[in-house]
This record gives structure tokens, sequence and C-alpha cells, in this order.
């Protein structure tokens, strides 16, 4: 067992809360250790990067297509680095109920990041025609929130998705970049095996690093894993159960063809809506060609693999059930009968705008799961300081997140992130 220094706090992932922490303790001059289980190469959004990145299977995935295949980003940046860039608010109100304030770390990243819609020469032309469908269907469509500098973006560029070559896209990278600046220690392609507890205190972790066992210590320990890395963590150290339940934000694309539009390069979700009571999502989402063909193929859809330039694609995302399973090997997320309801009609909804839109030849794909999280849930797995039931052990990631939402979490987690940082 290798030993490394001693420092003030460990953080165990990268991705938006692990890095937003990491940032704002080295801005305090503390000694900060951030291990990361992915690789800290930046993105280049070749295929072996995006194979590699993408996806845990279910269980229940080998089995039927009410399962879910689940989206994980291990990368320095976590899944900043392969979402799509959009800023959903917080759910205030969600976090208020259990004693957290985020109003002033929004005011201030609001103040401090590239967030706003994009102008209309970044909109390209297919999510112009989606907007035109739906606005034909009397919905209200909206331009979202990106994360995106608009300045520096490019039209006619998908690689906002896996690694921008331009810097538009912002992802937390930019915040461990600066941490790293700052003095925080980075190390890539760590996997923590164990949180070290003594005396019913976390005093550090135990990793793999380059093919040995390593421990570090600190006086306070923060996962930010994420909803399924987080949980499997614990339940290996003996501080949570076997098996977790979690919500996963169900996605489903649905595919038309056009054929006045020579395209398929440009932003995604540039434009949506919300409905909140219903707990449907929906927005335009142009996928770069690898990923459009596998939609494609995954349904048996053959004849549309060549029609990538042609195709519109709408996004349908649902807020689920909490339910299914983490286990330390599996991962178990199966539709309840409501999620299967909400994704009809939104699927349904999808349809008609397409059809309005002129498009033809429609389909849909399978459904993946875009934001596992709720895994250690507030006011259960951590109390209002993100504190876990191990005195100095904290959650900063969507594990901690109390209820099902719907909507990408990536604000949310900064905001978390920087008032954790200014509480230890």
């Amino acid at each position: 067992m290798h030993p490394s220094p001693t420092y003030d706090v460990i953080v165990v992932g990268s991705g938006p809360g692990g890095a937003s922490v990491a940032r704002e303790l080295a801005r305090r001059q503390l000694r900060v250790l951030v291990l990361e289980q992915g690789s800290a190469a930046p993105l280049e959004g070749t295929l072996t990067q995006m194979a590699g990145i993408a996806a845990v299977p279910g269980k229940s995935a080998f089995l039927h297509r009410d399962a879910s295949l689940l989206v994980s980003g291990i990368a320095a940046g976590g899944t900043s680095t392969i979402n799509f860039a959009t800023a959903a608010p917080p759910p205030l109100a969600m976090f208020a109920a259990h004693g957290i304030d985020l109003g002033p770390a929004l005011e201030s990243l609001r103040a401090e990041l590239p967030m706003g819609p994009l102008p209309d020469t970044l909109i390209g032309p297919m999510a112009q025609r989606i907007r035109q469908g739906a606005e034909a269907q009397q919905l209200g469509w909206q331009k979202l929130d990106k994360m995106i500098r608009p300045q520096i973006c490019r039209t006619g560029c998908w690689r906002c998705v896996y690694g921008c070559p331009f810097g538009a896209k912002w992802t937390a990278r930019d915040f461990l970049d600066e941490a790293v600046q700052l003095g925080v220690t980075l190390t890539a392609q760590a996997k923590v095996e164990q949180v070290i507890v003594e005396n019913g205190r976390a005093t550090g972790v135990r990793y793999r690093h380059e093919g040995a066992m390593w421990q570090a210590f600190a006086a306070k320990v923060v996962l930010a894993g994420g909803g399924i890395g987080t949980p499997r963590l614990l339940h290996r150290s003996g501080l949570h159960t076997a098996r977790s339940t979690f919500f996963s934000d169900p996605v489903v694309a649905v595919i038309g063809q056009v054929d006045d539009i020579d395209g398929g390069a440009e932003v995604p979700m540039a434009c949506g809506l919300y409905l909140p009571q219903e707990g449907i999502a929906l927005a335009d989402m142009t996928l770069p060609k690898p990923m459009y063909q596998a939609f494609a193929a995954q349904v048996g859809r053959v004849d549309r693999l060549m029609a990538h330039a042609q195709t519109l694609t709408l996004m349908v995302k649902i807020r689920d059930d909490i339910g299914g399973s983490i286990g330390p090997r599996w991962v178990d997320k199966t539709l309840t009968a409501a999620d299967r309801r909400k994704l009809a009609t939104g699927i349904d909804m999808a349809r008609g705008i397409l059809r309005a839109a002129g498009a033809r030849r429609i389909f849909k794909s399978w459904h993946f799961a875009a934001h596992p999280g709720g895994s250690v849930r507030l006011g259960e797995g951590v109390d209002s300081t993100l504190q876990t039931g191990t005195a100095n052990l904290y959650v900063c990631d969507a594990s901690v997140i109390p209820q099902p939402w719907g909507l990408p979490p990536t604000l949310t987690l900064l905001c978390l992130g920087k008032r954790l940082g200014q509480f230890l």
C-alpha cells in the first residue's frame, strides 16, 4: 500500500459537483486532492472515446426493452464533457424544503459563466424547422439556456457533444483546470475502492492507480462520483445499503426524414419545452452521425443509416419514478407503467411536431437514461450540509437530488459544489 501526502480535503470525482467544490477550496488555499477514475486527456470526439465513455448497461437491459442503458461520464469533467451544454435552472423549492438555499450560488454562477440562449445565427436549420413544427402545433417552444460561449462557437459544428475544438462549450474541466492552477493535486485514472473510516469518522481513501494500491488521508472527504459511482463506493466501504433505488430521466429519440435540408451538424437542444406537471421535456436533438446511426441500427432501421443529413431528431425525456436498483455489479432500472405512459405522451407530441415540420418515415429509438441520481438522497443519505451519517464524509453529485426532476442537473450540481466548498 503506497502512502501519499495528507490533505485538507479529498474529492473523489471531477464532474460538476467535484470540480466546483475543489475550486472553492483551492481559492481558500486548502490542500486538495482530486481523484478521477477516467482520463485527463482532452476529449477529441473520436469513436474510441465516445464508445468508452457513454454506456453503463443495466441487468435487465439484456432481457427487455423497458430497461435502461445509462449514460456515464468517465473522464475529467464528468458528464459535463458529454452532455449537450444545457443550463436548466436548479429546482430551488425542492432544495429549500431540505434547508438548502441555492439562490446565492446560482446568482454568483450566472454572473460568471457563459450562460444564456443562443443567438439566432447559431440555431441550425434542423432546430429551426423543428421549432416551426412545434409552433404549428401551438406548443410553447422557446430557446434553452446553453453553457456555450457564442462569440467563439461555429455554425455547422456538432462537436459540442464530445470535445469542442474551439473552446466554446463550457464544462467542469474549466473549473478543474482553475483548481489545478491554484494548487489542487489531480490524479487521473485513479479508481477509489474504499473510504477509510476511523472511530466513526472518514479519514481518507484507498485507491488503485498505475497497477498499485494507494491510500491518502484528509480531514474531510467529498464523494462526487455520480449517481451510480457514489452509492457503489459507499457500499464497498460498508457505509450504505447493498442496493440503492434511483431515478434516471429516460430519453427516447424520435426521428423523421425531410428532403429539403442538407445538415446534420449544429448545436443540439437549442430550443424546446418542459411540462412540469406532466414531467415531460422535448427539445431538438441533432445528433452526431455515429450516434444517429447507432440509434437507427438499434431498432433495425438500416434503411435510414445514410440519411443523417436529412434527419430531424426530437428528444423526449421524462421524469421517472424512483425505483430499480444500483447493485455492486449491476444497475437495474425498468420503466414503470406510469413512466411508459409519460413516454407515450411525449412520443405522440414529438411525432406531431415532426409531421408538422414536413418529416416522414418517422421512427423512434429505444430509450436510454441520461441523468441517474437520487441514490443517496437528501433527508435520507445526507443532511442539509451534504454530510453522510459518517462524520467528515460528504456527497456532492446527482445522487443527493432528493426527488425525480427530469431536467439536466449540471447547473444544480455546480451550485451544490459552490455551497459545499464555502461551507467546508
